[in-house]
């Protein structure tokens, strides 16, 4: 093993998804072990740069919003995987769907009796002062009652060695496309291994997608499109891998016209109508009638259609309140409300800088906490207090006075780490875990993730837009030893 560089790996003062504190091998980690073992550096590097090469040749790129040289990269994929045995897989589909099924309530409370509310679960001015509460909504009723039907939440696994929620994607959560392209490249990187660890197959999420979209409607054949902000949207490959994958067609706004409140695509012989509609453009965009006026990705006349029940949305809008950050901190309570349980898979603590008392803490500690904006994603708007500067925390500190609405804190968590390629040597970096839950007429949760992990040594952001990459993730029986 001596020229892999693995006697140096240390694994103190985290928790290593492979290598215990011991330093043994984890059990159902054997024998992919064995296989680096024979396999040797000159092999692993080899495959490591086959693997780089057919991302490219795949067109599994994305672009940088913030970044103004407009080139497209690779979402990095390291070829050590991470696996998680069924034990561990059984407690976090169980504690997955327990959350999915209480937001999904949340959600119809919100819109129409607001019994959370009136019962003080939740601060009622929390809830309505959230950028992604749609007062347009209140009232709608998506096909089979169901709000969230894709979504991806984000977990993380502490030194402790527990997993937990690191926060919800119910809006258009993205990253499926490379879990799945993912795993088509492990398959034939690590063939045999797949026989013999029987790994739990990912490969009919595309499937499940469409026949749950097509049990949304009444329709037959269903009609179905997946609607793009375009070409120049950071998961533009994403949209058009999923269309083509579910043989669904890929429309942007401008494709689509509203004719006695049906949607119709334009086509060279003439409209279509669609039935339903995986969009991925945030609801702010959809309709410049209903929402933002100024927006060219949206359609008008869109939402009343939705509405009117002639077209199906998914995800519904709205859903983007169960989204924000501090909505979240109040879900162990939500929970508790609407399932009559205790939650299984706990939250991170969660500061409310809303809260005067929260807030004070947050000023007084914030060199030692995660400080996130509630409404932003992919590593935006955010503050990492131990490795921040000075001048950065007191920049924070005013952005949270001014509006301590918009923001929370966290502890900083020491996220577990996963063996990882790094020029020339192998070395642990953080990951989290992004599962697939689909709801339609019932939950269905994906044996599989997308495993992000943090490139740069010691970061914790794993965020494809902040140089973060991506492993395989893969779901073993615990009988495999």
């Amino acid at each position: 093993m001596a020229d892999l560089n693995f006697k140096s790996y240390t694994t103190a003062g985290f928790y290593d998804e492979m290598i215990d504190e011991h330093g043994a091998v984890r059990p159902h980690y054997s024998l992919f072990m064995e296989r680096l073992k024979k396999m040797g550096w000159k092999k692993l590097n080899f495959l490591q740069h086959s693997t780089d090469r057919a991302q490219l040749s795949m067109g599994m790129t994305f672009n940088v919003y913030s970044d103004n040289q407009g080139v497209e990269r690779i979402l990095h994929l390291d070829i050590i995987p991470r696996i998680i045995n069924g034990r561990d897989w059984s407690f976090l589909e169980k504690g997955l769907q327990q959350r999915i099924l209480a937001l999904n309530h949340f959600i119809g409370d919100l819109y129409h009796e607001q019994k959370v509310l009136k019962d003080k679960i939740i601060p009622k001015e929390l809830v309505l002062s959230s950028a992604s509460y749609l007062k347009q909504c209140i009232g709608l009723k998506p096909p089979e009652n169901v709000w969230c039907h894709i979504t991806g939440t984000d977990l993380i696994r502490g030194g402790d060695g527990q997993y937990y929620v690191l926060e919800d994607n119910l809006r258009c959560p993205s990253g499926v496309s490379y879990m799945l392209e993912n795993r088509e490249i492990l398959k034939r990187t690590f063939p045999e291994l797949f026989e013999k660890l029987r790994v739990r197959p990912v490969y009919d999420y595309s499937h499940s997608l469409r026949d749950m979209l097509e049990s949304l409607t009444t329709a037959s054949p269903a009609c179905i499109a997946v609607m793009t902000p375009g070409m120049y949207n950071s998961a533009y490959f994403e949209h058009a891998y999923l269309a083509q994958q579910m043989g669904a067609e890929l429309v942007e706004g401008r494709d689509l016209v509203v004719k006695n409140d049906c949607v119709y695509m334009i086509t060279t012989k003439g409209l279509q109508r669609i039935d339903v509609l995986y969009r991925r453009v945030d609801d702010d965009f959809i309709d410049p009638l209903v929402f933002r006026k100024d927006s060219i990705l949206g359609t008008p006349g869109l939402f009343e259609a939705y509405r009117k029940g002639n077209v199906v949305l998914v995800n519904a809008p709205g859903t983007g309140v169960a989204d924000d950050k501090a909505v979240y901190a109040y879900i162990p309570r939500i929970i508790k409300y609407y399932l009559g349980e205790e939650m299984i898979l706990p939250n991170v603590q969660t500061y409310i800088c809303a809260e005067e008392k929260d807030r004070q803490y947050v000023l007084e500690h914030i060199a030692d906490l995660v400080v996130k904006q509630t409404d932003a994603s992919g590593g935006y708007g955010m503050l990492i207090g131990p490795t921040s500067t000075k001048k950065e925390q007191a920049e924070f500190k005013d952005k949270i006075k001014e509006n301590p609405r918009k923001y929370i804190a966290q502890p900083t968590i020491n996220l577990s780490r996963v063996p990882t390629l790094s020029e020339g040597h192998i070395e642990g970096r953080h990951v989290d875990l992004r599962p697939y839950v689909l709801y339609g007429k019932e939950i269905k949760i994906i044996p599989g993730a997308l495993t992000r992990v943090a490139l740069k040594k010691g970061s914790l952001v794993v965020n494809s837009s902040q140089g973060g990459g991506s492993k395989d993730t893969w779901v073993v029986d615990d009988t495999i030893n």
